[in-house]
């Protein structure tokens, strides 16, 4: 069970000491936003190399992002140890997610609360990890979608059917009181902003997330 802060929340004028907040973490997701894709713009590729020098976790890079088949590579090359790009994005997905493991990264694959995983299901050969959003990409501090657990649910039974180490993480209104349906459903990697950096003791709130989760453990 993996916890991964998001620096949505964090305050962007110190973000290396707000990774150092968060140093018990399993990563630092870095929600990189476009403008374009979704309506935010957040931080591209020189911050993520700046990043990735002063991290005491990996980063896991979330790439809310047009054009990740041209951009993607470049984020594995610039730092991340996880990049995922949203399938509704990419051109040609599967030679994204090959692209990033050449790349040295783990290959992740997002998906919006609107759009289904069944088309994209072939793809799991290729993938590290998929992310089922639980909120619309673009903001923090948004709602969790409880609506979202059985497309979790239906990832996990694919990734057992499939085998491998492919992870299933959730993202959007993670907080101590909806990380254990999220378990449950099968995911193993959570990302959580405002419920971490909103806390007066982030490694705590980061350890509080993971013992939850633990507990939940699906199946």
């Amino acid at each position: 069970m993996q916890i991964s802060p998001s620096n949505l929340s964090a305050d962007f004028a110190n973000l290396e000491r707000e990774l150092r907040r968060i140093s018990n973490a399993d990563w630092a997701h870095v929600d990189v936003m476009d403008g374009h894709f979704v309506p935010n713009l957040t931080l591209g590729l020189p911050v993520v190399e700046a990043l990735a020098k002063v991290s005491p976790i990996p980063l896991d890079c979330h790439l809310m992002i047009d054009d990740p088949d041209r951009w993607a590579p470049q984020y594995a090359e610039a730092g991340g140890s996880s990049v995922t790009f949203h399938i509704e994005a990419a051109g040609d997905p599967r030679r994204v997610a090959r692209d990033l493991r050449a790349a040295g990264a783990r290959a992740g694959m997002a998906i919006k609360p609107g759009t289904a995983f069944a088309p994209y299901a072939d793809l799991l050969p290729d993938l590290d990890m998929v992310l089922v959003m639980t909120v619309e990409p673009g903001f923090g501090g948004q709602s969790f979608m409880a609506d979202q657990m059985p497309k979790v649910r239906e990832v996990r039974e694919a990734v057992r059917r499939h085998g491998g180490d492919i992870w299933v993480q959730v993202d959007g209104g993670v907080s101590a009181d909806t990380i254990e349906q999220c378990a449950e459903a099968g995911a193993d990697v959570f990302v959580a902003g405002s419920a971490v950096y909103g806390a007066q003791d982030a490694a705590a709130a980061v350890e509080e997330l993971r013992a939850l989760a633990t507990a939940h453990r699906h199946g």
